[in-house]
């Protein structure tokens, strides 16, 4: 997204070098040049992240944000990284120390430093802070505390075509054994989630109607590990997962430990496939990973960045996803099926086109029954949404009154295993 002030600076340049050529450049010209510049220099982003380059979550975020600050010509220097911070005080330590060095915004990346961040964004009402993934910016009237994140779901949602496409295949081959079924005859699939917080439901949800949409004959299980970060923990859920007969395992954790854990499942010759998130999976899953929903977090700081720096207000919510390319899955690995890229492409024009929602309840039921009504807002704190009805048109509105994820519904189909 090009900026005001890069256009600025677009109209600057010309002119100037139109003036040189008639031999009327102006003093004034060259000052104003010189005076954006100096101005720039001084702009500093500070990143407070809970984990580093070998974490795939925060992995995508700097990625993210390092283009962003190249696209907006900001210097190494301009960017300050604090890095592994815990989602505790020492969040509101670092963002103080960040504001001291002169920060003009400030983002944290995980939803655990959203308290501490709000806190900082009271203290320091002259800087923009920004808590991704949080949902209590539009509640707290603060002018300068800020929430954002994608809509992943709807990545998550082709995920599972992929995967989808995948069970069929297995199936039209003959390669599904009984034991990878359940008593109703339900293919299984597995899903290591971190901790049972509506982004991951909503994820896992997404990833199932996605599959569904595909081979109406499954069944998933969710295994949590309650850490984001875990590549012991989230290798041993996928490990328990397929002993219990899952064919594919989906995940909503940072780690590589379920594709490799996959990975060699399938070379002892188990039938499983992985599904990961954050980042390519296929240098640790070669042959078992088949693609990951993903984030291209450069959309939204490349915005972000670029309004605290023309001196504009951050969006109090902001969630974007296909339509603006905020999300996406990573390369289709070789043990994809046949046809699995037409189908891709198919469903991201229809979630473009709005033609495809998500969470249309026509597609899924609760305790048997299709759900008519859920609030999407949380305005006591209790982690329940009370308020905002979610459902109308037909469809869950996810992301719609509140940047985070807050489809919280427990749907048929998918079982929580602890």
């Amino acid at each position: 997204m090009k900026k005001i002030l890069a256009l600025i600076l677009a109209v600057v340049f010309v002119c100037g070098a139109l003036a040189a050529c008639s031999g009327t450049t102006t003093e004034a010209t060259k000052d104003e040049a010189a005076a954006t510049t100096a101005a720039n220099a001084d702009f500093k982003v500070g990143v407070i992240l809970v984990g580093d380059e070998n974490e795939g979550y925060t992995y995508a975020h700097m990625q993210g944000i390092q283009t962003a600050a190249d696209s907006l010509g900001l210097s190494a220097d301009q960017i300050i990284w604090k890095y592994n911070i815990p989602e505790d005080e020492t969040c509101f330590d670092t963002a103080a120390d960040l504001a001291d060095q002169g920060c003009s915004v400030i983002f944290t990346n995980s939803y655990g430093h959203q308290s501490y961040t709000q806190d900082a964004a009271k203290k320091y009402p002259d800087i923009q802070f920004v808590a991704m993934t949080g949902d209590t910016a539009k509640a707290s009237g603060l002018e300068n505390f800020s929430n954002a994140f994608t809509r992943v779901y709807e990545s998550r949602y082709v995920s599972g075509i992929v995967a989808g496409m995948k069970v069929k295949e297995l199936l039209d081959a003959g390669k599904v054994a009984d034991s990878n079924k359940d008593k109703d005859g339900n293919v299984k699939i597995g899903y290591v989630g971190a901790y049972p917080y509506a982004e991951v439901v909503s994820g896992y949800t997404a990833f199932y109607l996605g599959i569904k949409s595909v081979v109406s004959e499954v069944a998933m299980e969710v295994q949590y590990t309650n850490s984001w970060f875990d590549i012991t923990a989230e290798a041993e859920a996928a490990n328990a997962l397929m002993a219990d007969g899952c064919i594919i395992i989906g995940q909503h954790a940072d780690s590589t430990g379920a594709p490799s854990a996959v990975q060699a499942a399938l070379e002892s010759g188990k039938t499983a496939y992985s599904v990961g998130y954050n980042v390519d999976m296929l240098s640790v899953a070669p042959d078992a990973a088949l693609t990951s929903a993903t984030n291209n977090w450069s959309v939204y700081y490349t915005y972000a960045i670029g309004a605290a720096l023309n001196g504009e207000k951050i969006d109090t919510n902001w969630a974007e996803g296909y339509e603006k390319d905020a999300v996406a899955i990573t390369d289709l690995g070789a043990s994809v099926a046949e046809g699995t890229a037409e189908k891709v492409e198919e469903a991201i024009a229809g979630i473009k086109a709005g033609t495809l929602q998500v969470f249309d309840t026509k597609t899924f039921t609760v305790n048997g029954e299709e759900v008519t009504s859920a609030f999407a807002t949380d305005t006591d704190g209790d982690f329940t949404p009370d308020a905002d009805e979610a459902i109308f048109d037909g469809y869950y509105h996810e992301s719609y009154f509140q940047s985070a994820p807050s489809f919280q519904l427990r749907i048929d189909g998918i079982t929580e295993l602890n």
